[in-house]
């Protein structure tokens, strides 16, 4: 294994941070499969899980059981994990810009494929070579005159010609979901299968660009931009891996859900089994559009008691939850807009007017527009 410091432009003087990534295998061995943990950087429970991996990624090394590349980053947001304020950690958004650290990465779209268009042809496994070449080209030359823009190139750059990139977040309460492009699915549900997932979400491009989407569209629309002149594969499964809640850090799960991982890319491959390959076990739960996670938002301000749990199924017009107003005693009672599958709930239990407190996958899409919100 190797460990690279990846410094960031100092955001003042006598201050420094860095990026760290662990190297795996060998370049350009098989499949290459990027990983990294906490790009909200308050979302702790990938940081474990990164952790028991780890330990996993140094023993099967040892054993030359690496029939692949495998890059961890253990902890993805060294500038979210140093934002504090009064004693309450701010992971989500930068402090300076206010802009989410999982939004806004930049399209690289055509210009690759200008650049690689007279190096295509009709051989598949060269095209995405190919295009993987020019991406890195692009992305290694895009201006980083910011720590935020920096640290958005240094992930990319290690992610960008991954054949698979993992990115473990977690929700504030939540069951195990996945959120991947829609062309992603075919490679993504045995994933799904192995890390129990409640519900996998689905879109083709959600809006404002998170880091998931960003290592999976260009392939897509590479296909579409050149239709049947060349053949161009869904050539990397991206996914966001939401580690149930925030509070769930605890190392039995992180150990399962790193033993999941090591299962899922045994069974691609990435790792030579020792004796039998792992089966993929029945699916927990099911592929459902982005667009048909329904949120649950709170007309009034007060104090909020939920009583539905996550990972209950809901029908259209339960009542998920009560708003108390302490002064005047009214009760508002919040409604699930659909049938479907409760599998995330705010924390906070004083809640604003017009927050959303909940989420809930139905089955239709039903959404237009920007299908990710700020939070």
């Amino acid at each position: 294994m190797q460990v690279r410091q990846h410094p960031l432009p100092s955001p003042a003087p006598g201050t420094r941070r860095e990026l760290v990534s662990l190297h795996y295998g060998q370049p350009g061995q098989g499949q290459k499969v990027y990983i990294q943990a906490s790009l909200h950087a308050d979302e702790l429970p990938g940081m474990l899980t990164a952790w028991h991996l780890r330990r996993q990624l140094d023993a099967l090394e040892a054993a030359g059981r690496l029939a692949g590349e495998v890059v961890l980053v253990p902890m993805a947001n060294p500038i979210g994990l140093s934002q504090w304020w009064l004693q309450s950690h701010l992971g989500r958004f930068e402090s300076l810009s206010g802009e989410n650290f999982n939004r806004h990465y930049p399209e690289y779209i055509e210009a690759a494929a200008h650049v690689a268009e007279a190096r295509l042809g009709a051989d598949p496994t060269q095209n995405v070579a190919v295009l993987r070449a020019a991406l890195k080209t692009e992305v290694q030359s895009a201006p980083a005159d910011t720590e935020l823009k920096a640290l958005r190139k240094t992930l990319m750059l290690l992610a960008c010609d991954a054949d698979v990139v993992l990115d473990l977040h977690c929700d504030a309460q939540a069951v195990m979901h996945l959120y991947t492009e829609t062309p992603c699915w075919p490679q993504c549900e045995p994933l799904a299968a192995f890390l129990g997932a409640g519900v996998t979400l689905l879109a083709t491009d959600s809006g404002d660009n998170p880091f998931d989407e960003a290592c999976s569209q260009v392939w897509w629309k590479w296909a579409r931009h050149f239709g049947d002149r060349f053949p161009i594969p869904q050539a990397c499964l991206s996914v966001t891996v939401e580690l149930r809640g925030q509070q769930d850090v605890h190392h039995d799960l992180a150990e399962k859900d790193a033993q999941a991982i090591v299962d899922f890319l045994t069974w691609r491959g990435v790792i030579a089994a020792d004796g039998a390959a792992p089966v993929v076990p029945a699916a927990v739960g099911d592929a459902r559009p982005l667009a048909g996670s329904m949120p649950i938002q709170s007309p009034v301000a007060g104090v909020l008691t939920f009583l539905r749990e996550v990972g209950e199924t809901v029908r259209a017009g339960d009542v998920i939850a009560h708003v108390i107003d302490p002064i005047t005693a009214s009760v508002t009672e919040l409604k699930s807009p659909v049938d479907g599958l409760l599998f995330a709930r705010d924390t906070l239990r004083l809640v604003t007017t017009g927050a959303r407190v909940a989420k809930v996958a139905g089955r239709e899409a039903t959404r237009i527009g920007k299908l990710l919100g700020a939070r």
